[in-house]
Formats: C-alpha cells, structure tokens, sequence
C-alpha cells in the first residue's frame, strides 16, 4: 500500500468520525415541509369525503325517487288508488 492512499483513507476515516449534527438532520426547512404536506393531505381527505356523501345522499335520493315511481306506476295500473287521493291529485 502507497503512502499516499494509506493518507487518503487516514483522512476519508478521520472526516467520516467527525461529522455536524446539523448536516445530517432535516432541520427547520424539514419540519415546515412535513407540516405542509401533512396539511396538503388533510384537506385532500376532507374533500374526498364531502365527495363521497354527496354521492351516497345522490344515489339514496334516486333509489327513494324510483321506488315512488314504482309505487305511482303500481297504483295506476292496479286501479287501487282512493277516490280522496284521485281527487286531491287532480285538484293539484
């Protein structure tokens, strides 16, 4: 082995022993951005879920909607719709 790497590798061991603190840690400028992407997220999650009510309240109010046009289309085919309610509609 040369001197000269024998020195080199003295030095590259000695400067890997000595290190800052502060070189190797994420520091301020770390933490603010994990902060904004955690506040990113947050709001990503509640849009997401505000979507995904109005979506089910969407398809509850179809199925509520189809089921009284059921119902309608049930009475006037069966003919079993009240004279009271025959006439209220038509006063309508």
């Amino acid at each position: 082995m040369s001197p000269a790497l024998a020195s080199a590798l003295t030095l590259v061991a000695a400067a890997e022993e000595e290190f800052d603190p502060n070189d190797v840690t994420p520091g301020v400028v770390g933490f603010i951005a994990t902060i904004l992407i955690m506040g990113a997220v947050l709001l990503l999650v509640i849009d997401m879920v505000r979507r995904i009510r109005r979506v089910n309240y969407r398809a509850e109010a179809r199925e509520r909607i189809a089921a009284e046009e059921a119902a309608a289309a049930e009475a006037a085919v069966g003919g079993d719709t009240p004279v009271e309610d025959a006439d209220a509609s038509q006063a309508d």
